[in-house]
């Protein structure tokens, strides 16, 4: 029986493997030579929506959508969940919206037995900073209007999401609005000067020149400034924090100075870097057994240091 089970093993081992293969080549084509500053940023929003087709949405998981202050959002929400998780979505901040990350979204809900919202904020160059900040505040704070207990919630994000939800805790802490249980993040973009980048070209999604074009329609000339590149913020007394990030990706030097800041900072992070994988490789949950494992742990960091409430009206 052992034996059997081994080579089982080895045989899901091999096919992830070639699966990863062909996830890589994939995007390499489809989505890095897109991601572009030659390209419009409306023609890269449809092209990430097209793109986003082959990701899959957690079975068995209802969605719906509705505002959360004032702040388009949207839903999956398991019965009788146990959690809130307030998700936001990466895009360069130039692009994105929650279909676009239903993957991650949609699992993560069915792992963690969580509420998890979606806000579709407004996005640059149309709305540059701190129109991402001011909606998710927004929502955040209409979550706890709502009876959403911060204890019962968990602030998400990935790459500029992952930035943005960074600022966000540092304009709720600043506002003195108490602050969630925990942070998760994925690769997130937290220095939008692009000073230390990782010097890859192992990044199958992301370009110093793509990435360059959305700090520009973000922050503008102020790239320093920490609404748009909360590195340079005050990171003292937040949640507990979990990052993870892929090790062939650009953003890698970001996560490690991060979480090297925020533990001096006194904040308790930890950090998981996946080797062999790209950036927001969690969005193929529901393919790839490393992204559904990922996902896994942050259900895991969730239950952890969440105390499980019954939400009131937190679909308001």
């Amino acid at each position: 029986m052992s034996l059997f089970v081994d080579r089982i093993s080895r045989s899901q081992s091999t096919l992830q493997q070639l699966l990863a293969g062909v996830l890589r080549q994939s995007l390499a084509l489809l989505f890095k030579p897109v991601a572009n500053p030659r390209f419009s940023f409306a023609l890269q929003r449809r092209w990430m929506g097209i793109v986003a087709l082959s990701t899959l949405k957690a079975r068995g998981i209802g969605s719906h959508d509705s505002p959360v202050g004032d702040v388009p959002c949207r839903h999956y929400q398991p019965l009788h969940a146990q959690s809130t998780v307030l998700y936001l979505h990466g895009g360069g901040y130039v692009a994105g919206n929650p279909d676009s990350h239903k993957a991650i979204t949609s699992h993560l809900a069915k792992f963690a037995n969580a509420h998890v919202v979606v806000p579709d904020y407004r996005l640059a160059p149309e709305h540059p900073c701190p129109a991402a900040i001011e909606d998710a505040v927004a929502v955040y704070q209409a979550l706890l209007e709502n009876g959403v207990s911060p204890a019962s919630l968990t602030l998400m994000g990935d790459s500029a999401g992952g930035g943005l939800a960074l600022a966000t805790l540092q304009a709720l802490k600043a506002a003195g609005t108490p602050l969630p249980s925990a942070t998760i993040l994925f690769s997130p973009w937290v220095d939008l000067t692009l000073g230390q980048l990782f010097d890859t070209d192992r990044d199958i999604m992301l370009s110093h020149a793509w990435l360059d074009s959305g700090a520009a329609a973000y922050a503008g000339e102020d790239t320093r400034n920490p609404q748009c590149s909360p590195l340079f913020g005050d990171l003292s007394d937040l949640p507990p924090t979990l990052i993870q990030v892929g090790g062939d990706e650009i953003l890698l030097n970001d996560s490690h100075r991060l979480c090297a800041a925020l533990n001096e900072a006194g904040t308790a992070t930890r950090l998981h870097v996946h080797p062999q994988r790209w950036h927001d490789f969690q969005l193929h949950a529901g393919v790839l057994a490393d992204s559904d494992q990922a996902l896994m742990t942050c259900a895991r960091f969730i239950h952890q240091h969440t105390n499980h409430q019954e939400e009131k009206g937190a679909n308001a």
